[in-house]
Formats: C-alpha cells, structure tokens, sequence
C-alpha cells in the first residue's frame, strides 16, 4: 500500500512553499515573529488572500481595517478576499470600546470571546492574528498570557482553520518566548544590513528547508529565493569533450573542455577572457544549444562592440534565443536571488552554457557572506544539472607573479584551468594560452600564442625556445621559428 500523502495549504508566497516542502500542514499554528517593518504582515497577507473566499479572515490588533486595505493596495496586494475583524485600539462593536485596558478577564465582550464567536460563527479556514503582542499588554503576568493563547489557539484549530499569528520582536527582546512554545510553526523575519532573510526555525512533523533564505519586499508583496542546495538537484549528462572552434586550442586540451565541468578562465584585464568564452558559446549555439552570459561588469553594448570586433556572431545568437546576455548590477541581488534567476535559466529555458563574468563582481552581491561557499553551491548545482561553466576570473597583476591563478582560493573548484597571460617580447606587448589542470583528460603541457584579430581568436603554435613566460618577460633559449 503506498504512503499516505500529507496534505498542505499553500501560502502563495513564490519560492516559501518550496522550502516549505508544499506548503503548511493545516489545522496547525504558525508564529510570525520579527522586528518593526521586517514583513510579518505582508506574508500573513499572502497566506490569507491565496486561501477561500468566504474562509479567510484577518483579525488586527494594531491597525485599523481602513488602514490595513489600503496598505495592501499600496503593496500590490488585493485584500478583496478577506474579512477583516477589526479589534485594534478605538474600534467600537455591538456599541463597546475596546482599549488597551481591556482585560481578558473582563467578563463579557473581551477580545478573546470576541475572536471564538466571531469564528465559531464564520467557520472561517485560514486566519492571521496580528499582532499577538498586543494581547500579552493585556494579562498580568506571563503565565496567565501563555494559558490564555493557549486555550485560544487550541480552539481556532479545533473548529478547522490555519492560524497564523505575528509577534512584534526588537533587538534583544526576549518577550515572546512563551509563544514559540506554543506554536506547531516559528517563521523567523530579519532585517540586515545584507538585506533581508526569512528563517524557518520550527515546524512540528514535517521537514522543510532549513537556513536562511533571501526575500524581498516590493509590488505584489513578497518574493522568497530558497537558498540553492546542489544535493537536491541532479541530471545524467555524458561528459563528450566539446569543440571550441579553433583546432589549435582543441589540441591544446585535446579534443576541447568536456561537458558538464567547471573551466575558470584567468587573466589579468583585457586580455580576452570574456572573449574566449563568448567563443566557446558561439560553438554551443552551432549545435543549437542556449547558452547565457551573466556580466557583473559591462553593459551589452561594449561586449556587442568587442565582439564584432572579432568576428564573433553573438548579436546574431540573441537574435535566435541561443544566447543571452545578461547585464547583472551586483548589489540589486543578494546570492538566494542570483541563483533562482539562474535555475530559472537552467529548468525552464533548457540553457547548457553558463558564464559568469567575472568573480570580482559576482562577489559584490555576497555582501559579507562566504564567496567560496556561494559559488561552489551554484557551481555544484550547475555542473549536477550538466550545465557546462565558464567561471572569468581577473588576476590583478600584469607581470611578475602571474602564476597565481587567483586570489580567492577558487581553484580546487574548476575542473579545467585555462590561463591567458601577457608577454612582452621585443618591445610589445603578446598574449599566451595554456592548460594548467584538466581534471577529465589529458591536455598539452605547452603554452601557445594567443592573439584577437578582425578574422577571429587566433591560438598560434606552442611556444618553443622561451623560457620565463609566465613571469611575462621570456628569454629566448633557442632559436624558434615560431616567435618571428
């Protein structure tokens, strides 16, 4: 007999009921808790007006009703769909006042028996309570406020309905402790200064992706990026070398980069990096494959400009869907959001191809996080998905220790190390090309002239009778046809 499937209610919130594994386990009770402006409402918000309708209900403490529409309908959200019980400070029902003074003890009208009748008589399936805090203000002590929403809680899930509930919470505030004791759920909400984060702590009975995940707040509420964790995806992809296009360079890493690996291709600016990558891609769009460029530091047009500098068709695979060219200002996306545009990319657009140029500006958008541990996550999940990538990375001397591949210790995440590196030779300036690592195949152990031309890349012969390119200023060990 096969497992019974659990159901969920989803919450409508993009990207929240993925971590939560499908959604909220119904008939349970969820604390919202978070500073001042960090989001408890807005997700509340989406929970209600993604639920039935008659069966939503909104009870406020706080704000008005008034109030409440009409920021919704400043945030893009459409509160048209939810009742609205109005128990904040001022608000008048059945010709009583309710206050801040008012106690649950008070016999008759207390806000508690204000909530049951009101569900008991509605019958109501989804219901956000904001905030809870407001109701703690109310009891004498914290016993009595934990017995009482308790006893609350208890009875809004027996007639049926998802509740939902926020607690107002500031730096150092350990004030709604008692409340995530009594909630089947905590959502966890937090401010940065690396931006906004959304942590599920607790969730009785069920997994759910656990961490801190990136979101934002704008038109149509909240958008949530799940953190990308490469275990959970996975295709089998056949790891065939790849044609570059250019023979001398295929001899040098004999028979081209394999599919589905990690090239970093490393040099110091301006010697062509982006270019041999846009080269490569230009083979991909051969095969009728897609490939995508995100640049972290150029717009489109001087890219198109260089490239048609070097005969490089890349506004012709645009124009065709082979190519996209995606210019990226790092500080608008945090790392959760870069990689949900990139899975977008990779499992709805079929893309085989992803460069990221460069590393020093994908490293803007990490903003305090570990690089290394956010590339090698998008790297693993790119390369477990056969993807195939192309990492640019700027080494920041022109001559001297160029060896150094590069200073962020990224190194033992490439499966293939391509260097460009400058040369001076007879009082100008030349480019070389060699294979440091290739962890698929063999490859020459040679370097070879590199050179960008109005016909295209150029990889010359290997470079005989020079000793010290790498320090760029070689001596000349033999005599060579090869360096006239």
């Amino acid at each position: 007999m096969p497992p019974m499937v659990e159901k969920r209610i989803r919450t409508g919130i993009l990207g929240f009921d993925e971590i939560l594994q499908g959604g909220l386990v119904p008939r349970r009770t969820y604390l919202i808790r978070g500073g001042p402006g960090s989001g408890k409402t807005t997700l509340g918000l989406h929970f209600l007006i993604n639920g039935p309708h008659p069966g939503s209900l909104f009870v406020t403490l706080g704000e008005s009703e008034q109030q409440l529409r009409d920021n919704a309908k400043r945030s893009g959200l459409a509160m048209e769909s939810v009742d609205v019980l109005d128990l904040s400070p001022g608000q008048e029902e059945s010709g009583d006042t309710y206050t801040l003074l008012t106690s649950w003890d008070v016999e008759g009208n207390s806000l508690y028996d204000s909530i049951l009748d009101y569900v008991q008589k509605h019958q109501p399936q989804r219901i956000l309570i904001d905030s809870l805090s407001q109701m703690r203000y109310l009891s004498a002590d914290t016993f009595l406020f934990r017995k009482q929403v308790m006893s609350l809680l208890r009875k809004l899930t027996a007639e049926g309905a998802t509740v939902l509930f926020t607690s107002e919470q500031g730096p150092g505030d350990d004030s709604d402790d008692s409340l995530l004791f009594l909630s089947d759920g905590v959502i966890t909400l937090e401010q940065t200064a690396s931006g906004r984060h959304c942590q599920v702590t607790k969730l009785r009975g069920t997994a759910f992706a656990s961490g801190p995940h990136d979101f934002s707040l704008g038109d149509g509420g909240i958008t949530l990026y799940p953190r990308l964790v490469p275990s959970h995806h996975g295709r089998q992809v056949e790891h065939t070398p790849l044609s570059s296009g250019l023979p001398e360079f295929d001899a040098l890493t004999h028979g081209g980069l394999e599919r589905g690996t990690i090239t970093l291709l490393s040099g110091p600016t301006g010697v062509g990096k982006t270019t041999l990558g846009a080269q490569l891609m230009s083979e991909a769009a051969k095969r009728q494959e897609r490939s995508v460029i995100y640049s972290f530091d150029e717009g489109a047009s001087t890219f198109f400009a260089r490239c048609r500098q070097v005969n490089l068709p890349v506004e012709e695979m645009i124009a065709t869907g082979h190519l996209s060219f995606e210019a990226v200002e790092p500080l608008h996306y945090s790392p959760d959001s870069f990689a949900t545009r990139v899975r977008i990319e990779i499992e709805e657009r079929g893309t085989t191809m992803v460069m990221i140029d460069s590393l020093s500006g994908y490293q803007q958008s990490v903003r305090g996080d570990d690089l290394r541990q956010r590339v090698h996550a998008l790297c693993r999940y790119l390369v477990n998905m056969g993807v195939t990538v192309l990492l640019v990375n700027e080494v920041f001397s022109i001559t001297g220790e160029q060896a150094k591949v590069t200073e962020d210790g990224l190194s033992y995440l490439a499966d293939n190390i391509v260097m460009l590196r400058y040369l001076e030779l007879d009082g100008e300036m030349r480019k070389s090309i060699g294979v440091l690592k290739k962890r698929a195949g063999g490859f020459e152990k040679t370097l070879r002239e590199f050179d960008m031309t109005p016909a295209g890349l150029k990889v010359g012969q290997p470079l005989h009778g020079l000793r010290g390119i790498l320090g760029g200023i070689p001596e000349v060990t033999t005599r060579s046809e090869n360096i006239t």
